[in-house]
Order: structure tokens, then sequence, then C-alpha cells
């Protein structure tokens, strides 16, 4: 055997030996996730000592196969108190707004405003949205929800709970999957319960995460404008993100109460499923870029096959790769039964790890995003330019 050969010899079974540490890291990770989700979802909500009259604010863009059933759960609250509903595109051609008529035939008593303006403030053309709504939004209490959210009878009241604690300024929500019909939205499910999900609450627990979920925002008209509005935030990617640390950094606390509420799942191509969850990773990395590489150790399986194939099918390799699946199993069992759903689907989770670890890959090689039909480039500091065709 000559120099080169051996070298080669010796750099992929170092990268083989790597891979397997890695994989076992992410096998303990994955293993503490499991404890800590069940946790999580076993504390208390909080009922709130009032009910003071709330406005929720959503911005809408196009149609979307469950949006009259998510506008509809926010109508359907078990909240004596008043709620405005303020709704707001930029198109007066916007197919939401045919929804939104529907809704107002469905709930005739509910309190809805619809604003239709066009203007433009940055790249973000949902915080612009609600930049022209805002206006029009009559109450002190503001609850900011994307449009492909659904929620439980009793979420104003929980919501409202955690904001009447000292010191909270901002309650913010994590999510479940509501897949349409489909493989696609399903294999996206996949991804929210048994990555994002764990993801959130493990790093929660260990004190690792600051998160703030665009699918919840609620805060006091006060705290909104000790952190300027939300024009200050019309340039950034992540702007939930954004808006927790701003708040954060007046000296309010960001609370996470165990609630899930439902994010739909609407990808209906393998395209549109890796666009949607290439723009997220591009996202975590440039809002935490030490975390995001770090993140490599939430995929113990994958890590796990490049270490069978890197040492040529060493049985040690093989043991950590079926010990990866067996604690990836586990772990989808204690997410299924702390968000109570059926254990079905188990085949697809094989079939989502490879393909993460595919996007957390690609999610290096560039810092172009497809958001809402639109190109961005996204700099070191998570702020949106137009991307320029090459």
């Amino acid at each position: 055997m000559n120099g080169a050969h051996w070298a080669a010899t010796v750099f992929v079974h170092a990268c083989a030996y790597l891979c397997a540490a890695c994989a076992l890291f992410g096998i303990g990770y994955t293993t503490i996730a499991s404890v800590l989700i069940g946790r999580f979802f076993a504390r208390p909500v909080t009922e709130p000592a009032s009910f003071p009259p709330v406005t929720v604010v959503k911005p809408l863009h196009g149609s979307e196969w469950a949006l009259l059933s998510n506008l509809s759960s926010f109508c359907e609250q078990n909240y004596p108190g008043p709620v405005q509903f303020l709704f707001g595109v930029h198109d007066p051609a916007d197919p939401a707004l045919q929804a939104v008529e529907n809704l107002k035939r469905l709930h005739p008593q509910a309190d809805i405003t619809v604003i239709v303006d066009a203007r433009l403030y940055g790249p973000n053309r949902k915080i612009s949205n609600i930049i022209n709504m805002m206006p029009h939004a009559r109450h002190d209490l503001l609850v900011f929800a994307d449009s492909d959210v659904g929620v439980g009878p009793d979420y104003l009241r929980h919501i409202v709970g955690e904001l009447e604690k000292p010191g909270v300024g901002l309650v913010t929500c994590v999510y479940r999957a509501q897949p349409d019909p489909g493989f696609w939205p399903r294999l996206s499910a996949t991804a929210t319960h048994y990555q994002f999900l764990p993801g959130v609450v493990t790093g929660l627990a260990l004190g690792l995460a600051r998160p703030c979920f665009g699918q919840t925002i609620a805060m006091r008209r006060g705290t909104l404008e000790k952190i300027g509005g939300f024009l200050p935030f019309v340039r950034h990617l992540a702007e939930d993100h954004a808006i927790g640390e701003a708040v954060r950094a007046i000296g309010e606390t960001v609370a996470i109460p165990p609630l899930a509420i439902s994010h739909a799942c609407a990808e209906a191509s393998a395209a549109q499923l890796f666009a949607h969850e290439l723009r997220w990773s591009r996202t975590i990395r440039s809002v935490d870029p030490t975390g995001h590489v770090g993140s490599a150790l939430m995929h113990p399986l994958p890590l796990a096959l490049l270490a069978v194939g890197l040492s040529s099918d060493a049985p040690w390799a093989w043991l950590i790769a079926a010990l990866a699946l067996s604690v990836r199993f586990a772990l989808k069992v204690s997410a299924d039964r702390a968000l109570r759903q059926a254990h079905g689907g188990a085949w697809m989770l094989p079939i989502w790890d490879i393909v993460s670890f595919a996007i957390f890959v690609a999610s290096f090689w560039s810092s172009r995003v497809v958001w809402r039909g639109f190109s961005f480039e996204v700099d070191g500091d998570g702020l949106l330019s137009a991307a320029q065709d090459e």
C-alpha cells in the first residue's frame, strides 16, 4: 500500500468514527428529548384572572386548503371578553378574502374588520401587511397569528393567562402539524412532530433556545411601542425571532405555555417541501449559526448510515444505526403520546430523517431563500434583500 492510499484509508476510517461519535451524541440527545417532550406538555396551563378586550391580527395571503376552518377556530373561543378580528391583504383580488366572506356568514356575531392596503415598507410582506392593519386595531391586548394556524376553544384564555404573569411581555406557542391531504404534507408533518417540536422543547429545557414563533405572538400595545412597533422588522427573514429578542432586550419575558396550536402543512410536491424546509433551515442558520451547526447532532440515523458506508459495513456501525432507528421510534411514541395523537406513519420517519439531513447540508450552500413566491438573499444578520437573477 503506497503512502497516498494509506492516507486516504486513514481519512475515510477517521470520518467513519467521527460520524459514529456524532450519531452516538445524537442518540443521547434523542433519548433526552423523548423524556422532555412529555414533561413539557404535562405542565398546567394558566387561567386568566380577567378577560380584557383582545384584537386578533391575522395577515392573509392566498387561498389555503384549511383556511376557513382555521379562521373559524378563532371565532369559536371560550372567551367572555370582547374580541376584534382584524384581517389584512395587499391585493383586493386576493382569494383569501372569499374565505373571510364565508367566515362572516358562519359567524355573523363576530367583530370582523378587513383591511386591503398595498403599501410595502420592506421585503417582509407579512410585516408590511401588519403595519397596514395596526391603525385599525382597537384594543390594547394584541394577538398576532398566521393564517395557517388553528386553535382550540381555550386558546385565548390561556394566552391571556400567561400574559397576566408578572414580567411577561410576550406569549408565543409551539405548534403541531395539521397536514393537507397527500404524501408530501404528511411528510412535512413528520418534520414538525419529530424534529422541530422535540428540538424546541429540549432547547428550552436545557437553556439553549430563545424562540419566538410567528404562529402566535401576543403582547400589550405598550410592549409593542417600547420595541418601536413593527417597522424595525420589515427586512428580517425571521421577524418572529427578532421580535422576541427585542422584547427580551427591554427586560420583559417571552412565555411559552404548554399549549400546541396547529399549523397547516400544505406542501403539494417534493420541490415545495424542500424549498420550505430549506428556507426554515437557512433561517435558523442566519439567526443562530452556532446552534445550526450543532443541530447536526439531531440527525443520528443519517450519521450512523454514513458511518456504515464509510466503515465498509462494519458490524459496530450497523449496531449504532439500529440503535439510532430505535431511539427515533421511541421519540415518535413519546411525541404522539404528549400530543394525544395516533401512532401511525412510523414508516415515514426514516425517510424524513434522511431528507432532513440532506436539507441541513444544503442549507450551507447558499443564502438565497424563496418566500411566498419571491426570492431573497439573506445576510449575516438575517436581513432580507431582493435576490438578483443570475
